[in-house]
């Protein structure tokens, strides 16, 4: 992938994170590549389509990221973004405000960071075996989630939650981030979506872990630098 290709890719992710469209030659040349022309461009997102980077889901539709797509897009172009000082001490008041009302520490993460992000979030201690979870709603109002069949899976998995975090702890060797797109998902029956997993350790010593999981156009620098400041809140 030359430099040019890689820009349109970058551009395609971010306009369909924007707007859950198909996204077409003629939107990347007017907001993206003001210096590139549609025809130019058509050519690098054919290209990108054979590579396995972007499919078309009709005939006459733009592209959309695959999952190949959005990991080289999360390994090779995303930046990482760092949480403002004001945008820590906020969040550092919400946690003391909800932690003051005697709310379960996991209670208190999954609410705050769906609020914040519109996400579906769980977070548990794994030796009580006690989770929880917020943003089932605003998840079920985004566009890839209208199809009964993607509302029934997410149910389901939501009933075996204890087994789906052993699964995941299976999965996490280290006490990193962990991004997992589609198919790469440790959860069978949401492999149409995209989930962050951090492993914490309380101070007093108990291991939890904190999933956010999403449509696959999420937005992954933001959530990942969120979920990774709260994660340094709990453990500190």
């Amino acid at each position: 992938m030359n430099e040019r290709q890689e820009k349109i890719l970058g551009a395609v992710v971010r306009e369909y994170t924007k707007t859950a469209f198909p996204v077409g030659s003629e939107i990347l040349a007017r907001k993206y590549l003001l210096d590139t022309s549609s025809a130019t461009i058509r050519n690098d997102m054919v290209f990108l389509e054979k590579e396995g980077f972007l499919y078309q889901p009709h005939i006459s539709a733009g592209r959309i990221p695959t999952d190949q797509g959005y990991r080289y897009f999360v390994e090779e172009i995303m930046k990482e973004k760092t949480l403002s000082r004001k945008e820590q001490l906020n969040l550092q008041r919400e946690i003391l405000k909800i932690k003051a009302q005697n709310v379960r520490l996991s209670r208190t993460i999954a609410k705050l960071l769906s609020g914040l992000t519109g996400n579906l979030v769980i977070s548990g201690i794994l030796e009580k075996e006690e989770f929880t979870n917020f943003g089932m709603r605003e998840l079920l109002n985004e566009p890839e989630f209208q199809e009964l069949d993607e509302v029934c899976r997410l149910a389901e998995t939501l009933d075996y939650v204890d087994e789906m975090f052993k699964q995941i702890n299976k999965k996490i060797d280290n006490e990193e981030v962990k991004i997992f797109i589609g198919k790469e998902n440790p959860i069978d029956k949401i492999s149409s979506c995209s989930m962050i997993v951090a492993p914490y350790k309380t101070k007093s010593g108990e291991t939890g872990i904190l999933a956010l999981i999403g449509p696959k156009r999420m937005e992954y620098a933001r959530n990942k630098s969120l979920i990774e400041y709260i994660k340094s809140v709990i453990s500190n």
